[in-house]
């Protein structure tokens, strides 16, 4: 019989852009959820952000801004920007993506060695920023 349980993560970010690294968190919820095989989708209800998949080392976190900076072209004359100056933050969270999905396993998250899960800010500081977890199976 399929199960479904979720819960919600709260976090603040405190830079315009930034990654926050979700994965214990993200890792005790799956735990808490009794769920053993399934899947686990990671969702962040936001218009300027997005969630990823990659390693927490701080070189490859700070390229991996650099580069979100340079493919959203912060600084370019969005159109947008006339209402919001945020149009780089939408259009990478369009991009990027709002969401990942990961096997649950034998109750485990399931990611790979060095696959954290991370929020990017891409429009912050932002004092409540909210992340979806929920897991489905057996």
């Amino acid at each position: 019989m399929c199960r479904i349980y979720h819960e919600v993560i709260n976090i603040s970010t405190s830079k315009r852009f930034e990654l926050i690294d979700v994965t214990y968190k993200v890792e005790e919820v799956v735990k808490r959820s009794g769920i053993r095989n399934g899947i686990c989708i990671v969702f962040a209800p936001h218009a300027t952000a997005a969630i990823i998949a990659n390693e927490h080392e701080p070189g490859l976190m700070d390229d991996l801004i650099t580069f979100i900076k340079e493919f959203t072209q912060v600084s370019r004359d969005w159109k947008h920007n006339i209402i919001d100056d945020n149009a780089h933050a939408h259009i990478g969270s369009a991009l990027i993506s709002t969401h990942r999905l990961f096997p649950v396993i034998n109750g485990k998250l399931v990611r790979g060695t060095w696959q954290n899960i991370f929020l990017v800010e891409m429009d912050g500081p932002r004092p409540g920023r909210t992340v979806y977890v929920v897991i489905m199976g057996e």
